[in-house]
């Protein structure tokens, strides 16, 4: 089965259902808020948040929709995440469950450091 391509973000939004989309654009405007400086763009066929390397992802699927950030911050996570289902470096929610605010903030800045501190290993390795 071939994955849809979408332009941009706001096109793949577009494209979910409408309890979807208002769910994915909550989560959206989390993100944008704990990453300011990530750009934002299209990987995998889903959204995607870059800085200093890969950040976060998220999509839609048919009874849920998924927060891709990693299985080092999930388990960091784990007692926040209790009643949702947690794969491999992805968090499963529904519109009528989302995720907590202030718990994607977090996971979004422990990404963050993540990616600054491999940034200045990297960096390091290069001198």
């Amino acid at each position: 089965m071939r994955m849809q391509q979408f332009e941009s973000v706001d096109a793949y939004l577009e494209a979910q259902s409408p309890e979807f989309r208002e769910a994915l654009e909550t989560l959206r405007t989390q993100i944008k808020a704990a990453a300011p400086k990530a750009e934002e763009t299209i990987s995998y066929g889903m959204p995607a948040y870059k800085y200093k390397g890969p950040l976060v992802y998220f999509g839609a699927f048919k009874k849920h929709c998924s927060f891709f950030p990693g299985s080092a911050t999930i388990l960091a996570n784990q007692k926040d995440l209790k009643g949702f289902t947690v794969a491999k470096g992805t968090i499963q929610f529904t519109p009528e469950k989302p995720l907590a605010a202030a718990l994607v903030k977090r996971i979004v800045k422990e990404r963050i450091q993540e990616n600054e501190a491999r940034d200045l290993i990297r960096k390091s390795k290069k001198r």
